[in-house]
Protein backbone atom coordinates (compact mmCIF):
# COMPACT_ATOMS: atom_id res chain seq x y z
CA UNK A 1 0.00 0.00 0.00
CA UNK A 2 1.44 3.36 -1.04
CA UNK A 3 1.85 6.39 1.20
CA UNK A 4 -0.80 8.25 -0.81
CA UNK A 5 -3.22 5.39 -0.22
CA UNK A 6 -2.54 5.52 3.52
CA UNK A 7 -3.13 9.26 3.61
CA UNK A 8 -6.31 8.94 1.57
CA UNK A 9 -7.77 6.32 3.91
CA UNK A 10 -6.97 8.34 7.02
CA UNK A 11 -8.37 11.57 5.56
CA UNK A 12 -11.59 9.92 4.39
CA UNK A 13 -12.09 8.20 7.76
CA UNK A 14 -11.36 11.43 9.64
CA UNK A 15 -13.82 13.42 7.52
CA UNK A 16 -16.49 10.76 8.01
CA UNK A 17 -15.80 10.86 11.74
CA UNK A 18 -16.11 14.64 12.03
CA UNK A 19 -19.38 14.66 10.07
CA UNK A 20 -20.75 11.68 11.97
CA UNK A 21 -19.70 13.19 15.28
CA UNK A 22 -21.50 16.44 14.49
CA UNK A 23 -24.61 14.46 13.56
CA UNK A 24 -24.48 12.53 16.84
CA UNK A 25 -24.01 15.72 18.83
CA UNK A 26 -27.07 17.18 17.12
CA UNK A 27 -29.09 14.41 18.79
CA UNK A 28 -28.00 15.40 22.31
CA UNK A 29 -30.61 17.14 24.46
CA UNK A 30 -31.02 19.99 25.06
CA UNK A 31 -30.67 21.20 21.48
CA UNK A 32 -30.20 24.77 20.23
CA UNK A 33 -33.42 26.51 19.31
CA UNK A 34 -32.07 27.68 15.98
CA UNK A 35 -29.28 26.32 13.80
CA UNK A 36 -26.17 24.42 14.86
CA UNK A 37 -24.00 24.40 17.94
CA UNK A 38 -21.51 27.24 18.28
CA UNK A 39 -18.37 27.34 16.13
CA UNK A 40 -16.08 26.91 19.19
CA UNK A 41 -18.22 23.97 20.26
CA UNK A 42 -18.02 22.31 16.86
CA UNK A 43 -14.25 22.86 16.79
CA UNK A 44 -13.75 21.26 20.23
CA UNK A 45 -16.05 18.37 19.33
CA UNK A 46 -14.05 17.71 16.16
CA UNK A 47 -10.74 17.99 18.02
CA UNK A 48 -11.76 15.51 20.71
CA UNK A 49 -13.09 13.02 18.16
CA UNK A 50 -9.93 13.27 16.07
CA UNK A 51 -7.82 12.75 19.18
CA UNK A 52 -9.77 9.60 20.09
CA UNK A 53 -9.62 8.43 16.46
CA UNK A 54 -5.85 8.96 16.39
CA UNK A 55 -5.31 7.07 19.65
CA UNK A 56 -7.34 4.07 18.47
CA UNK A 57 -5.64 4.15 15.06
CA UNK A 58 -2.25 4.15 16.77
CA UNK A 59 -3.31 0.96 18.56
CA UNK A 60 -5.09 -0.98 15.81
CA UNK A 61 -3.65 0.42 12.57
CA UNK A 62 -7.06 0.22 10.87
CA UNK A 63 -8.70 3.60 10.05
CA UNK A 64 -12.11 2.03 9.43
CA UNK A 65 -12.13 0.36 12.84
CA UNK A 66 -10.80 3.51 14.51
CA UNK A 67 -13.56 5.58 12.91
CA UNK A 68 -16.27 3.07 13.87
CA UNK A 69 -15.10 2.79 17.48
CA UNK A 70 -14.81 6.58 17.84
CA UNK A 71 -18.34 7.03 16.53
CA UNK A 72 -19.51 4.21 18.79
CA UNK A 73 -18.05 6.01 21.80
CA UNK A 74 -19.76 9.22 20.70
CA UNK A 75 -23.05 7.36 20.35
CA UNK A 76 -22.62 5.91 23.84
CA UNK A 77 -22.14 9.39 25.29
CA UNK A 78 -25.20 10.63 23.40
CA UNK A 79 -27.44 7.82 24.64
CA UNK A 80 -26.13 8.08 28.22
CA UNK A 81 -26.58 11.85 28.35
CA UNK A 82 -30.09 11.77 26.92
CA UNK A 83 -31.10 8.98 29.30
CA UNK A 84 -29.70 10.90 32.25
CA UNK A 85 -31.42 14.09 31.10
CA UNK A 86 -34.74 12.25 30.93
CA UNK A 87 -34.41 10.54 34.32
CA UNK A 88 -32.51 13.11 36.38
CA UNK A 89 -33.09 16.39 34.56
CA UNK A 90 -29.52 17.23 33.55
CA UNK A 91 -27.06 16.14 30.85
CA UNK A 92 -23.95 14.06 31.37
CA UNK A 93 -21.32 15.99 33.35
CA UNK A 94 -17.58 15.59 33.84
CA UNK A 95 -18.14 14.74 37.50
CA UNK A 96 -20.16 11.68 36.53
CA UNK A 97 -16.96 9.99 35.38
CA UNK A 98 -15.76 9.95 38.98
CA UNK A 99 -18.42 7.29 39.57
CA UNK A 100 -16.76 4.88 37.12
CA UNK A 101 -14.28 3.89 39.79
CA UNK A 102 -17.12 3.49 42.29
CA UNK A 103 -18.79 0.95 39.99
CA UNK A 104 -15.73 -1.29 40.31
CA UNK A 105 -15.16 -0.59 44.02
CA UNK A 106 -18.84 -1.06 44.95
CA UNK A 107 -20.40 -3.14 42.14
CA UNK A 108 -23.28 -4.29 44.35
CA UNK A 109 -24.50 -0.70 44.68
CA UNK A 110 -24.89 -0.32 40.91
CA UNK A 111 -25.12 -3.78 39.38
CA UNK A 112 -27.92 -4.79 41.74
CA UNK A 113 -30.09 -2.40 39.72
CA UNK A 114 -29.19 -4.19 36.47
CA UNK A 115 -30.92 -7.42 35.53
CA UNK A 116 -28.68 -10.50 35.16
CA UNK A 117 -29.53 -10.80 31.45
CA UNK A 118 -28.49 -7.18 30.92
CA UNK A 119 -25.14 -7.84 32.60
CA UNK A 120 -24.66 -10.91 30.41
CA UNK A 121 -25.46 -8.99 27.22
CA UNK A 122 -23.11 -6.15 28.19
CA UNK A 123 -20.31 -8.64 28.88
CA UNK A 124 -20.86 -10.39 25.55
CA UNK A 125 -20.86 -7.09 23.66
CA UNK A 126 -17.62 -6.05 25.37
CA UNK A 127 -15.99 -9.38 24.51
CA UNK A 128 -17.23 -9.11 20.92
CA UNK A 129 -15.71 -5.65 20.57
CA UNK A 130 -12.34 -6.86 21.89
CA UNK A 131 -12.46 -9.85 19.52
CA UNK A 132 -13.36 -7.61 16.59
CA UNK A 133 -10.53 -5.24 17.41
CA UNK A 134 -8.06 -8.14 17.49
CA UNK A 135 -9.44 -9.60 14.26
CA UNK A 136 -9.17 -6.33 12.36
CA UNK A 137 -5.80 -5.33 13.80
CA UNK A 138 -3.26 -4.31 11.14
CA UNK A 139 0.47 -4.43 11.71
CA UNK A 140 0.98 -1.35 9.57
CA UNK A 141 3.72 0.93 10.87
CA UNK A 142 2.64 3.89 8.76
CA UNK A 143 -0.93 3.74 10.08
CA UNK A 144 0.21 3.38 13.68
CA UNK A 145 2.51 6.40 13.33
CA UNK A 146 -0.21 8.38 11.56
CA UNK A 147 -2.58 7.68 14.43
CA UNK A 148 -0.02 8.75 17.01
CA UNK A 149 0.70 11.96 15.10
CA UNK A 150 -3.02 12.70 14.76
CA UNK A 151 -3.66 12.11 18.47
CA UNK A 152 -0.79 14.38 19.50
CA UNK A 153 -1.80 17.02 16.97
CA UNK A 154 -5.42 17.00 18.17
CA UNK A 155 -4.27 17.31 21.80
CA UNK A 156 -2.05 20.27 20.89
CA UNK A 157 -4.89 21.91 18.95
CA UNK A 158 -7.28 21.53 21.88
CA UNK A 159 -4.72 22.98 24.30
CA UNK A 160 -4.20 26.00 22.03
CA UNK A 161 -7.94 26.49 21.53
CA UNK A 162 -8.73 26.33 25.25
CA UNK A 163 -5.97 28.80 26.04
CA UNK A 164 -7.28 31.42 23.63
CA UNK A 165 -9.35 34.37 24.96
CA UNK A 166 -12.34 33.41 22.80
CA UNK A 167 -12.53 29.94 24.32
CA UNK A 168 -11.86 31.10 27.88
CA UNK A 169 -14.94 33.29 27.60
CA UNK A 170 -17.37 30.46 26.81
CA UNK A 171 -18.95 28.31 29.53
CA UNK A 172 -17.38 30.59 32.14
CA UNK A 173 -20.17 30.01 34.67
CA UNK A 174 -22.11 26.79 35.34
CA UNK A 175 -25.18 26.43 33.13
CA UNK A 176 -25.31 22.80 31.93
CA UNK A 177 -28.56 22.99 29.98
CA UNK A 178 -27.74 26.28 28.31
CA UNK A 179 -24.13 25.37 27.57
CA UNK A 180 -24.93 21.96 26.09
CA UNK A 181 -27.57 23.59 23.91
CA UNK A 182 -25.11 26.25 22.77
CA UNK A 183 -21.87 24.30 22.45
CA UNK A 184 -22.63 20.56 22.56
CA UNK A 185 -22.02 17.73 25.01
CA UNK A 186 -18.34 16.90 24.49
CA UNK A 187 -17.17 20.55 24.60
CA UNK A 188 -19.08 21.10 27.85
CA UNK A 189 -17.58 17.96 29.39
CA UNK A 190 -14.09 19.18 28.55
CA UNK A 191 -14.59 22.86 29.39
CA UNK A 192 -16.38 22.21 32.67
CA UNK A 193 -13.63 19.81 33.72
CA UNK A 194 -11.00 22.46 32.99
CA UNK A 195 -12.96 25.11 34.90
CA UNK A 196 -13.42 22.70 37.84
CA UNK A 197 -9.73 21.82 37.87
CA UNK A 198 -8.80 25.52 38.04
CA UNK A 199 -11.07 26.15 41.07
CA UNK A 200 -9.24 26.60 44.35
CA UNK A 201 -10.24 25.68 47.90
CA UNK A 202 -11.80 28.51 49.91
CA UNK A 203 -9.73 30.00 52.73
CA UNK A 204 -10.24 28.26 56.09
CA UNK A 205 -13.44 29.15 57.89
CA UNK A 206 -12.65 32.01 60.29
CA UNK A 207 -12.92 31.05 63.94
CA UNK A 208 -16.17 32.61 65.10
CA UNK A 209 -15.58 32.33 68.84
CA UNK A 210 -19.33 31.72 69.23
CA UNK A 211 -20.06 29.94 72.52
CA UNK A 212 -22.93 27.51 72.98
CA UNK A 213 -26.31 29.10 73.63
CA UNK A 214 -27.72 28.79 77.12
CA UNK A 215 -30.78 27.02 75.68
CA UNK A 216 -28.82 24.93 73.16
CA UNK A 217 -29.93 21.31 72.86
CA UNK A 218 -27.47 18.87 74.42
CA UNK A 219 -28.33 16.10 71.96
CA UNK A 220 -28.76 16.98 68.28
CA UNK A 221 -29.65 14.35 65.69
CA UNK A 222 -29.58 15.24 61.99
CA UNK A 223 -31.17 12.65 59.70
CA UNK A 224 -30.51 12.82 55.97
CA UNK A 225 -33.20 10.46 54.73
CA UNK A 226 -32.79 8.70 51.39
CA UNK A 227 -35.37 9.73 48.74
CA UNK A 228 -37.66 11.13 51.44
CA UNK A 229 -40.48 13.25 50.03
CA UNK A 230 -44.04 14.01 51.09
CA UNK A 231 -46.12 11.63 48.93
CA UNK A 232 -49.23 13.77 49.37
CA UNK A 233 -47.34 16.65 47.75
CA UNK A 234 -45.27 14.58 45.33
CA UNK A 235 -48.20 12.64 43.87
CA UNK A 236 -50.91 15.27 44.57
CA UNK A 237 -52.88 12.78 46.65
CA UNK A 238 -53.84 13.75 50.20
CA UNK A 239 -54.65 10.12 50.99
CA UNK A 240 -50.92 9.34 50.84
CA UNK A 241 -50.02 11.71 53.69
CA UNK A 242 -47.45 10.40 56.15
CA UNK A 243 -48.72 10.45 59.76
CA UNK A 244 -45.28 10.84 61.34
CA UNK A 245 -44.39 13.77 59.10
CA UNK A 246 -47.74 15.46 59.70
CA UNK A 247 -47.37 15.05 63.48
CA UNK A 248 -43.80 16.36 63.40
CA UNK A 249 -44.86 19.43 61.45
CA UNK A 250 -47.55 20.13 64.01
CA UNK A 251 -45.02 20.06 66.86
CA UNK A 252 -42.03 21.50 64.99
CA UNK A 253 -39.86 24.42 65.97
CA UNK A 254 -39.44 24.96 62.22
CA UNK A 255 -40.49 23.07 59.10
CA UNK A 256 -40.84 23.68 55.40
CA UNK A 257 -39.41 22.93 51.97
CA UNK A 258 -35.77 22.10 51.35
CA UNK A 259 -34.78 23.25 47.87
CA UNK A 260 -32.27 20.65 46.72
CA UNK A 261 -30.63 20.80 43.30
CA UNK A 262 -30.61 17.09 42.51
CA UNK A 263 -33.52 14.96 41.37
CA UNK A 264 -33.44 11.21 41.87
CA UNK A 265 -29.71 11.25 42.65
CA UNK A 266 -26.78 13.38 43.82
CA UNK A 267 -27.16 12.78 47.52
CA UNK A 268 -23.73 14.33 48.00
CA UNK A 269 -24.93 17.79 46.88
CA UNK A 270 -27.53 17.99 49.64
CA UNK A 271 -25.20 16.35 52.15
CA UNK A 272 -22.42 18.82 51.37
CA UNK A 273 -24.76 21.80 51.69
CA UNK A 274 -26.09 20.78 55.11
CA UNK A 275 -22.68 19.76 56.45
CA UNK A 276 -20.48 22.49 54.98
CA UNK A 277 -22.94 25.38 54.67
CA UNK A 278 -21.67 26.78 51.37
CA UNK A 279 -24.27 27.72 48.76
CA UNK A 280 -23.96 26.29 45.26
CA UNK A 281 -23.39 29.79 43.88
CA UNK A 282 -20.18 29.92 45.95
CA UNK A 283 -18.96 26.58 44.63
CA UNK A 284 -18.82 27.37 40.93
CA UNK A 285 -18.03 24.20 38.98
CA UNK A 286 -17.56 22.25 42.20
CA UNK A 287 -21.32 22.25 42.71
CA UNK A 288 -21.88 19.18 40.54
CA UNK A 289 -20.01 16.88 42.94
CA UNK A 290 -18.73 18.90 45.90
CA UNK A 291 -17.45 15.75 47.61
CA UNK A 292 -14.64 15.51 45.04
CA UNK A 293 -13.01 18.50 46.74
CA UNK A 294 -14.67 18.64 50.18
CA UNK A 295 -11.67 17.20 52.00
CA UNK A 296 -9.87 20.52 51.60
CA UNK A 297 -12.83 22.44 53.07
CA UNK A 298 -13.12 20.64 56.40
CA UNK A 299 -13.02 23.76 58.56
CA UNK A 300 -16.45 24.76 57.19
CA UNK A 301 -18.20 21.57 58.35
CA UNK A 302 -20.71 21.50 61.21
CA UNK A 303 -18.68 19.33 63.63
CA UNK A 304 -15.53 21.39 63.03
CA UNK A 305 -17.44 24.58 63.84
CA UNK A 306 -19.19 23.09 66.88
CA UNK A 307 -16.21 21.33 68.45
CA UNK A 308 -14.70 24.53 69.97
CA UNK A 309 -18.02 25.08 71.77
CA UNK A 310 -17.81 21.64 73.38
CA UNK A 311 -19.72 19.26 71.10
CA UNK A 312 -18.75 15.67 70.46
CA UNK A 313 -19.81 14.25 67.08
CA UNK A 314 -20.35 11.06 65.10
CA UNK A 315 -21.26 10.30 61.49
CA UNK A 316 -23.47 7.26 60.91
CA UNK A 317 -24.06 5.55 57.55
CA UNK A 318 -24.83 1.85 56.99
CA UNK A 319 -22.71 1.51 53.84
CA UNK A 320 -19.05 1.40 52.90
CA UNK A 321 -17.61 4.73 54.07
CA UNK A 322 -15.23 4.77 51.11
CA UNK A 323 -18.22 5.50 48.90
CA UNK A 324 -18.07 9.20 47.93
CA UNK A 325 -14.86 9.34 49.99
CA UNK A 326 -16.74 9.73 53.26
CA UNK A 327 -13.96 7.85 55.06
CA UNK A 328 -11.67 10.83 54.29
CA UNK A 329 -14.12 13.73 54.16
CA UNK A 330 -15.93 13.20 57.46
CA UNK A 331 -12.81 13.05 59.67
CA UNK A 332 -11.46 16.09 57.81
CA UNK A 333 -14.74 17.84 58.64
CA UNK A 334 -14.28 17.23 62.35
CA UNK A 335 -16.33 14.11 63.05
CA UNK A 336 -14.81 12.32 66.01
CA UNK A 337 -16.20 8.91 65.03
CA UNK A 338 -17.55 7.12 61.97
CA UNK A 339 -20.21 4.47 62.53
CA UNK A 340 -20.29 2.29 59.42
CA UNK A 341 -22.11 -0.71 58.02
CA UNK A 342 -20.68 -3.28 60.45
CA UNK A 343 -22.44 -1.55 63.37
CA UNK A 344 -25.96 -2.14 62.00
CA UNK A 345 -28.10 -5.26 61.86
CA UNK A 346 -28.26 -6.55 58.27
CA UNK A 347 -31.66 -6.65 56.56
CA UNK A 348 -33.71 -9.82 56.67
CA UNK A 349 -34.34 -11.58 53.33
CA UNK A 350 -37.77 -9.94 53.00
CA UNK A 351 -36.53 -6.43 53.92
CA UNK A 352 -34.69 -5.54 50.73
CA UNK A 353 -31.04 -4.93 49.91
CA UNK A 354 -30.09 -2.27 52.42
CA UNK A 355 -29.91 -1.73 56.17
CA UNK A 356 -33.35 -0.68 57.36
CA UNK A 357 -34.29 2.65 58.87
CA UNK A 358 -35.50 0.74 61.94
CA UNK A 359 -32.03 -0.77 62.43
CA UNK A 360 -30.50 2.68 62.10
CA UNK A 361 -32.93 4.06 64.67
CA UNK A 362 -31.85 1.37 67.15
CA UNK A 363 -28.19 2.36 66.83
CA UNK A 364 -28.93 6.10 66.97
CA UNK A 365 -30.97 5.82 70.18
CA UNK A 366 -28.37 3.54 71.78
CA UNK A 367 -25.62 6.01 70.87
CA UNK A 368 -27.57 8.91 72.36
CA UNK A 369 -28.28 6.95 75.53
CA UNK A 370 -24.55 6.41 76.01
CA UNK A 371 -23.56 10.03 75.26
CA UNK A 372 -21.70 11.72 78.13
CA UNK A 373 -21.21 15.14 76.51
CA UNK A 374 -23.15 17.46 74.21
CA UNK A 375 -23.38 15.39 71.03
CA UNK A 376 -24.11 15.90 67.34
CA UNK A 377 -25.10 12.81 65.35
CA UNK A 378 -25.38 13.08 61.57
CA UNK A 379 -26.97 9.99 60.04
CA UNK A 380 -27.46 9.14 56.36
CA UNK A 381 -30.08 6.46 55.68
CA UNK A 382 -30.09 4.05 52.76
CA UNK A 383 -33.17 1.79 52.97
CA UNK A 384 -35.24 3.78 50.47
CA UNK A 385 -32.57 3.77 47.77
CA UNK A 386 -34.02 2.81 44.38
CA UNK A 387 -34.67 1.08 42.12
CA UNK A 388 -38.00 0.07 43.62
CA UNK A 389 -39.60 -3.29 42.91
CA UNK A 390 -41.96 -3.49 39.95
CA UNK A 391 -42.05 -3.00 36.19
CA UNK A 392 -44.49 -0.13 35.83
CA UNK A 393 -45.84 2.94 37.59
CA UNK A 394 -48.61 0.92 39.25
CA UNK A 395 -46.02 -1.29 40.96
CA UNK A 396 -43.17 1.20 41.49
CA UNK A 397 -45.19 3.73 43.47
CA UNK A 398 -46.42 1.17 46.06
CA UNK A 399 -42.84 -0.08 46.34
CA UNK A 400 -41.67 3.44 47.08
CA UNK A 401 -44.57 4.07 49.46
CA UNK A 402 -43.75 0.98 51.51
CA UNK A 403 -40.22 2.21 52.12
CA UNK A 404 -41.05 5.88 52.65
CA UNK A 405 -43.51 4.82 55.34
CA UNK A 406 -40.61 3.04 57.05
CA UNK A 407 -38.73 6.35 56.97
CA UNK A 408 -41.80 8.08 58.39
CA UNK A 409 -41.89 5.55 61.22
CA UNK A 410 -38.22 6.36 61.87
CA UNK A 411 -39.11 10.05 62.20
CA UNK A 412 -41.91 9.31 64.68
CA UNK A 413 -39.78 6.93 66.72
CA UNK A 414 -36.83 9.32 66.91
CA UNK A 415 -39.12 12.16 67.99
CA UNK A 416 -40.50 10.03 70.82
CA UNK A 417 -37.03 8.79 71.75
CA UNK A 418 -35.48 12.25 71.90
CA UNK A 419 -38.38 13.58 73.97
CA UNK A 420 -37.85 10.73 76.43
CA UNK A 421 -34.08 11.32 76.57
CA UNK A 422 -34.57 15.05 77.17
CA UNK A 423 -36.96 14.26 80.01
CA UNK A 424 -34.66 11.60 81.45
CA UNK A 425 -31.55 13.80 81.35
CA UNK A 426 -33.25 17.08 82.17
CA UNK A 427 -31.48 18.58 79.14
CA UNK A 428 -32.98 19.87 75.87
CA UNK A 429 -32.62 17.90 72.62
CA UNK A 430 -33.29 18.48 68.92
CA UNK A 431 -34.10 16.43 65.82
CA UNK A 432 -33.48 17.65 62.27
CA UNK A 433 -35.02 15.41 59.59
CA UNK A 434 -34.98 16.00 55.81
CA UNK A 435 -34.98 14.27 52.44
CA UNK A 436 -31.87 14.31 50.27
CA UNK A 437 -33.79 14.40 46.96
CA UNK A 438 -37.08 13.34 45.43
CA UNK A 439 -37.33 9.84 43.96
CA UNK A 440 -37.03 9.31 40.21
CA UNK A 441 -39.92 6.95 39.43
CA UNK A 442 -40.53 6.51 35.68
CA UNK A 443 -44.10 7.36 34.81
CA UNK A 444 -44.82 8.87 38.23
CA UNK A 445 -42.27 11.64 38.84
CA UNK A 446 -40.27 13.79 36.45
CA UNK A 447 -37.35 16.23 36.85
CA UNK A 448 -39.61 18.99 35.55
CA UNK A 449 -41.98 18.46 38.48
CA UNK A 450 -41.53 19.12 42.18
CA UNK A 451 -37.95 18.86 43.40
CA UNK A 452 -38.17 20.12 46.97
CA UNK A 453 -38.16 17.74 49.92
CA UNK A 454 -39.62 18.29 53.40
CA UNK A 455 -37.60 19.23 56.43
CA UNK A 456 -38.61 19.42 60.08
CA UNK A 457 -36.70 20.67 63.11
CA UNK A 458 -38.13 19.46 66.40
CA UNK A 459 -36.85 20.85 69.70
CA UNK A 460 -37.61 19.42 73.13
CA UNK A 461 -37.10 21.29 76.39
CA UNK A 462 -35.57 19.77 79.52
CA UNK A 463 -38.95 18.27 80.40
CA UNK A 464 -39.22 16.58 77.00
CA UNK A 465 -41.98 18.92 75.81
CA UNK A 466 -41.96 20.13 72.18
CA UNK A 467 -40.87 23.73 71.68
CA UNK A 468 -43.23 24.86 68.93
CA UNK A 469 -42.46 27.57 66.41
CA UNK A 470 -44.96 29.78 64.60
CA UNK A 471 -46.02 26.95 62.21
CA UNK A 472 -45.13 28.99 59.12
CA UNK A 473 -43.51 26.81 56.45
CA UNK A 474 -40.03 28.05 55.55
CA UNK A 475 -38.05 27.68 52.34
CA UNK A 476 -34.40 26.75 52.84
CA UNK A 477 -31.49 25.53 50.78
CA UNK A 478 -29.31 22.79 52.27
CA UNK A 479 -26.73 25.46 53.15
CA UNK A 480 -29.50 27.51 54.75
CA UNK A 481 -30.40 24.51 56.90
CA UNK A 482 -26.74 24.29 57.99
CA UNK A 483 -26.84 27.86 59.27
CA UNK A 484 -30.21 27.32 60.94
CA UNK A 485 -28.70 24.41 62.89
CA UNK A 486 -25.64 26.48 63.83
CA UNK A 487 -27.81 29.37 65.03
CA UNK A 488 -29.87 26.95 67.12
CA UNK A 489 -26.73 25.75 68.90
CA UNK A 490 -24.41 28.77 69.09
CA UNK A 491 -24.77 32.35 70.27
CA UNK A 492 -25.16 34.95 67.49
CA UNK A 493 -21.93 36.20 65.93
CA UNK A 494 -20.73 39.53 67.28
Amino acid sequence: MTLHSHIFQVVVAALALVCGGAALDALVHPRPRHGLRSVPGLAINAGVLLGVFGAILALCGNPLVACALSLGLGALFTVASNAKNTMLGEPLLFSDFALIGAVFRHPQFYLSAVAPWQRAVASLVALALVALLCLLFRADGVMHLAGLALALGAAAMLAILQGSPAFRAIAATPDPHGDVARHGLVPVLLLYWRRWRDTRDPPPCPASGRPARDDAPELVVVIQCESFADPADLFDDAALALPGLDAARGLAWQHGRLHVSGFGAYTMRTEYGVLFGREEAELGFRRFDPFLTAQGEGSWALPARLHPAGWDSAFLHPHDMRFYGRDRIMPAGGFARLVGETHFAPPAPDQGRYVTDAAMTDVILDTLQAASAPTLLYAVTIENHGPWAGDGQEELVPGYMRLVRNSDAMLARLADGLAALARQRGKPAALVFFGDHCPSIPGATTPAGKRHTPFVIMRFDDAGQPMRGDDTAADLTPAGLHHTILDMMLEPAR
